[in-house]
């Protein structure tokens, strides 16, 4: 029997708050659209208490940025960067181009073509997201794409130095200092400084996820990325301390991150409060992570593993942590999940920041159908045909009668046309 313990926000609690979000974004983007730099100029003021003369760093501003950072934190940042590359990169290596002779005469194929330019946004208010800006800027670059720009909103009136770093380092060809809507929107639709680029990627708050949203069409994206969320598996092999240290990891995101405990131990999900009011009495973000795991955080009890099975995959997390005895036992059968990290010898945050696997993932149930960003969203995948004069003869007789069937006769009439031309004596399409 599956019982829920604590439950998170409502349904219509979550709409409500949708609705609200949809309605502010909507009035933006077309104040961007009709006013370009002056709206973008205005709203940086207004949330960011940024209007410089211009948005876009200069490469001098960008070397001092970097300059000013400790060796270790480039090491670092080169490290991470290494790990993400060589993961993207046999990605890649796995999207082979096609060509097959489907029948005599008749070759058809795919070529796997990087998108011309891409928006990246990374994330900052009160995180500076530096790896946000690996996940992105570098992994479109092993795409092959040939303009990649990037936004991030400055911290407390400041660049931050960090994200500006990984950015230039991933690859970006340039940098803006802008944050929220009006980045997404200068990027996806350009403004008198700002080139507007084909697609738009990487992750941010409901107010950068609703853009994304409404600016899909316009542009391609990624996927709709929105607050972070974390879904543990654990059985009593697992502990309470590890449970709550890996929820309140996550809920630290933001006041509207889902941290959700999926537990067949009595022992755990029993112990579970007390230990995360300990822990947010040391935490120095229990601020944030508190809210997040009062409103939206759950506690699900459940008899068996295929009841967590179940449950899990009805879920749909955007992280999964499987803190179990026989963790491969999900791998072989959970089907809906952003990203599963197997074992307690692993976390969240490793792949957030360093393992190599990218950490711009499904949000709000969107893993049931999609997986995350990787340097396959930065390639557009098309095909081609190429027609003997003796196959398109033969073809053009099968696509004639079948065009005939559905009455579309300007479609009969480009079949029956090579039929005639390279179809000899011997073709049954009237001349």
């Amino acid at each position: 029997m599956i019982q829920v313990l604590k439950a998170g926000a409502t349904e219509a609690e979550k709409t409500e708050a949708d609705r609200k979000v949809r309605q502010t974004v909507e009035s933006i983007l077309e104040d961007i659209a009709a006013r370009g730099d002056a709206a973008v100029r205005e709203l940086s003021a207004k949330f960011d208490k940024w209007e410089p003369e211009s948005f876009r760093l200069r490469a001098d501003e960008i070397k001092a940025l970097i300059d000013s950072l400790p060796q270790q934190v480039i090491d670092d940042i080169a490290f991470a960067q290494a790990q993400i590359r060589r993961f993207a990169e046999a990605q890649k290596a796995a999207l082979q181009d096609i060509e097959v002779e489907t029948l005599p005469g008749i070759r058809l194929g795919h070529k796997n073509i990087p998108v011309n330019s891409v928006g990246c946004y990374v994330p900052g208010g009160r995180y500076p997201m530096v790896a946000s800006a690996h996940m992105s800027v570098l992994t479109a670059k092993v795409a092959g794409v040939k303009r990649v720009i990037a936004c991030t909103p400055p911290l407390n009136g400041v660049p931050p130095a960090a994200t500006v770093a990984a950015m230039h380092m991933g690859g970006a060809d340039e940098i803006y200092l802008l944050g929220g809507i009006q980045a997404v929107a200068a990027m996806g639709l350009g403004t008198e400084t700002i080139a507007g680029v084909d697609m738009l990627v990487g992750p941010g708050n409901a107010y950068v996820a609703e853009a994304k949203r409404q600016l899909f069409g316009r542009v391609g994206i990624d996927l709709l990325a929105g607050p972070t969320e974390t879904l543990n598996i654990a059985d009593d092999t697992s502990d309470v301390e590890m449970c709550a240290t890996d929820l309140l990891g996550q809920a630290e995101h933001g006041p509207t991150s889902p941290a959700v405990l999926l537990t067949t131990s009595k022992r755990i999900a029993e112990g579970i409060q007390a230990e995360i009011d300990r822990q947010l009495k040391v935490l120095p973000t229990a601020d944030i992570a508190g809210v997040a795991w009062r409103d939206y955080g759950q506690v699900i009890l459940c008899d068996t593993d295929e009841e967590l099975l179940s449950e899990a995959d009805r879920i749909a997390s955007e992280h999964v942590q499987v803190l179990t005895k026989n963790p491969r036992w999900f791998l072989d059968r959970m089907t809906n999940y952003g990203a599963l990290f197997l074992g307690k010898e692993t976390n969240v945050a490793y792949g957030d920041k360093v393992i190599g696997t990218n950490h711009t993932l499904p949000t709000k149930r969107a893993a049931r159908y999609t997986g995350g960003l990787w340097v396959g969203k930065f390639l557009k995948t098309v095909t081609y045909q190429e027609v003997s004069p003796e196959a398109t003869a033969m073809i053009g007789e099968y696509c004639s009668r079948l065009c005939a069937i559905e009455n579309f006769a300007g479609h009969k009439e480009q079949a029956d046309l090579r039929v005639r031309r390279y179809g000899g004596k011997n073709s049954s399409v009237p001349a």
